[in-house]
């Protein structure tokens, strides 16, 4: 794991997205496309504000969420509903979209349509995560229902998943598709994770999912 330290958020969302966007920019110049996977919450609405101008040929880059909660893409709560207000829009409007959420009744159904559409934008070229206070990822919870399976080094790239600590059911990218990624970085503010962070380092990735991708992720954190 490489820590990379900010004096402040203004700083490190700069700093975080001239990364992101240099390492898509030279994947583009070896390959046809690039996919970005990025976190929904609001941490990383700057890097995404950010991002958004920056000059890369976004017309052959596809975004994706790590995860998504069941819910239209008008909703409040919907991680959508904060990427196409922060990253899809001035030059990254060109970019390309997987939408995690369907439609569907539940994210059960959505799951096998939603693994062929991703599955010619693997390996993902950045993955950026995010994780909370309780040292989940992505839908990654402590105590979810199929956390084991989607932990599994043999499970689907895509999985539904329900957690006492997610309000809706959700749906989410496994460890096995985000830990293969080409570039991996994860992004976390202030102190409570920070100590979070040092905590999952010393636990079980089942106790501790962030704890499963940490080995090869680039950290970056300000108070």
């Amino acid at each position: 794991m490489e820590l990379k330290e900010y004096p402040d958020r203004e700083m490190l969302a700069l700093s975080l997205a001239d990364r992101i966007a240099s390492q898509l920019a030279q994947h583009l110049r070896g390959n046809d496309r690039a996919t970005l996977c990025v976190p929904g919450g609001t941490s990383p609405a700057p890097v995404f504000e950010t991002l958004s101008g920056t000059d890369i040929d976004w017309g052959r880059v596809t975004v994706v969420l790590g995860d998504e909660r069941w819910v239209d893409g008008d909703h409040k709560r919907s991680n959508s509903r904060l990427l196409r207000r922060h990253l899809l829009k001035e030059k990254a409007a060109a970019a390309g979209y997987i939408d995690l959420y369907t439609g569907d009744a539940t994210p059960d159904l959505a799951v096998d349509g939603l693994a062929e559409r991703l599955a010619p934008h693997l390996p993902l070229t950045v993955v950026l995560l995010g994780m909370g206070n309780d040292m989940h990822t992505a839908s990654l919870f402590p105590g979810a229902d199929h956390l084991q399976a989607a932990m599994a080094p043999d499970a689907p790239p895509i999985m539904a998943i329900r957690a006492a600590g997610a309000e809706e059911p959700r749906i989410t990218l496994t460890r096995p598709v985000l830990c293969d990624a080409i570039n991996l970085h994860v992004l976390i503010t202030g102190p409570e994770k920070r100590d979070a962070l040092e905590r999952a380092q010393k636990l079980d990735p089942m106790q501790a999912p962030i704890r499963a991708f940490l080995d090869e992720a680039t950290v970056h954190w300000a108070e």
